[in-house]
């Protein structure tokens, strides 16, 4: 018989949520997403060294020999992304995921240029912009550089996505796909209620299955990726989904388990619900938003430990370019 990794490749597009590319290269996924901590846990991995070596020195050459090690690893970190979805998209025959600095999340217009640069550097490299999503994160200001970006011909993945008025702005901003966080939206809920939930009753998984069905239902073209996970129950219950990402150690788990794995979700029965269609203006957004606990706490924690880490990122990049750095000033 059949894995339930196997069976679940039937029906939805399975996506490596990880940096490391070994197990990328074990799992086999269509796509493959990174987000600011993977690539700095990826970035500290004695293996992936000689990528973050290559890029530290190539700054050091675009930057010239008056900068200093800060402006240099200032320079290396908005190459260091691209250069490990580079490698990822010689194993995955789909898309990567490449994220928007977080520290943006609130500026369109900086979010609009760190973006085309992304572009840049992949399309430099001779890799098309359709192999490439841009991440960014599903505020308000963030759906519309999606909005702009998308009709440049430049494909956006919105992340950090836990309530319907995200969903629903990022639909209706004709974005190629969003990321709605399952497992937080789960870690929310258990710590607000002191409850367990059984997968069946996971809010994440209801969230993702409401999204799900709301898109179907009107017609939107956007896809939806279910995201972070905590267990492989939550993923048995969104089979069907458009797209999963999920982490290396549930890959393995969904692999060895056996048995029949049933479609949950489904694009012709969710034609046939009865759901109302909701309008949403800045208004309507700010006030879903602020009435959402859940989501507005888990945004602005996203934001912050996405940020916390790009900083961390900055900081081994400078600590790594001074090591690299010593041999040659010693000759």
């Amino acid at each position: 018989m059949a894995s339930i990794l196997e069976q679940l490749r039937s029906m939805t597009t399975v996506v490596s949520d990880t940096g490391d590319i070994n197990s990328i290269k074990q799992f086999k996924p269509t796509d493959s997403t990174t987000n600011p901590s993977l690539i700095q846990a990826a970035a500290g991995m004695p293996e992936y060294q000689s990528i973050v070596d290559d890029v530290l020195q190539q700054a050091r050459k675009d930057a010239g020999p008056s900068a200093s090690d800060k402006e240099v690893a200032a320079l290396a970190f908005k190459s260091l992304a691209v250069a490990f979805g580079r490698k990822i998209l010689e194993i995955v025959p789909g898309r990567v995921s490449t994220e928007v600095d977080a520290r943006l999340s609130y500026d369109t217009e900086k979010s609009l240029e760190t973006a085309r640069d992304i572009i840049a550097q992949y399309e430099k490299a001779g890799i098309s912009r359709e192999r490439i999503l841009i991440k960014l994160a599903s505020t308000w200001e963030g759906i519309r550089a999606a909005e702009i970006l998308e009709k440049e011909g430049i494909h956006c993945n919105m992340t950090l996505l836990f309530g319907m008025h995200q969903a629903i702005a990022s639909a209706e901003a004709k974005v190629t796909l969003i990321s709605p966080f399952v497992g937080r939206i789960l870690d929310w809920y258990k710590k607000d209620t002191g409850k367990d939930y059984t997968p069946a009753e996971d809010p994440g998984v209801k969230s993702v299955t409401t999204i799900y069905n709301y898109y179907k239902r009107f017609g939107y073209k956007t896809v939806v990726m279910g995201a972070s996970f905590r267990n492989t129950g939550e993923i048995i219950e969104l089979a069907g989904c458009d797209l999963l990402t999920i982490a290396p150690k549930l890959l393995g788990e969904l692999e060895a388990a056996q048995g029949t794995l049933e479609r949950k979700l489904d694009p012709a029965k969710a034609k046939d619900l009865k759901i109302e269609k909701i309008a949403v203006d800045k208004e309507t957004f700010d006030k879903m938003h602020a009435a959402d606990r859940m989501a507005s706490d888990k945004l602005k924690e996203g934001i912050e430990g996405f940020s916390k880490a790009l900083e961390e990122l900055e900081k081994t990049l400078e600590k790594r370019l001074a090591e690299i750095s010593e041999p040659a000033a010693a000759r």
